[in-house]
């Protein structure tokens, strides 16, 4: 099975919401207008394909995001910096063969060269203890809970410090910016956060 990430088409957003709507309780509805939203206020926007075919996809944004969710106001309250999954879709044809761990391995690959945290949240009501499971065996903790006002469910609101952030941070985006490597070259355009420069640097 040949997984590819990539980012996000507009030809690729109906099929997209076809996917989101389908996802069952643990993923909440969208319009067609609100996934183009998505699509222009979102970082990180990247679909997995399956041979070719749309296996998934997963939505972040950062901290400074014209974005209304309460769960993101809630980690924007309280961090300076961060990426936000708000959602993450694997079809059900895909399920348990690792399409998630691939995605969120992406999106952590995205975010620690630009944000201490990985923050997220995964509902309480009713419970989704696979979705639970999942972040905890992959570093995400509990900061907090609340009930989103809209849907009336209760959430679990979870960070994952990512510590190579700082060394990113101190070796390269205080000190020019990142080098010119293969691997770093999907990740350097959006590096341009003034908040990352030192006086009088670059």
């Amino acid at each position: 099975m040949a997984v590819a990430i990539r980012n996000v088409r507009e030809s690729d957003l109906d099929a997209v919401l076809a996917l989101n709507n389908a996802a069952g309780p643990a993923i909440l509805p969208l319009e067609g207008a609100r996934l183009r939203r998505f699509h222009q206020i979102a970082d990180y926007f990247r679909v997995a394909e399956v041979d070719g075919r749309l296996a998934g996809f997963l939505i972040a944004l950062r901290e400074s995001a014209d974005y209304g969710s309460p769960n993101f106001r809630w980690f924007r309250d309280r961090y300076g910096q961060f990426v936000y999954i708000d959602r993450i879709v694997v079809a059900s044809a895909y399920r348990g063969h690792g399409i998630g761990r691939v995605l969120y391995c992406d999106v952590q690959s995205y975010a620690e060269v630009r944000v201490p945290t990985l923050c997220c949240e995964v509902f309480l009501e009713p419970r989704d203890d696979v979705a639970v499971l999942f972040h905890g065996t992959y570093g995400f903790h509990e900061v907090g809970q609340q009930t989103m006002p809209e849907v009336g469910r209760r959430v679990s609101l979870l960070a994952k410090d990512l510590p190579s952030f700082a060394f990113v941070r101190d070796t390269y985006l205080l000190h020019g910016g990142l080098p010119d490597l293969p691997w770093l070259a999907e990740r350097k355009h959006l590096l341009t956060d003034p908040r990352l420069r030192v006086a009088g640097g670059s």
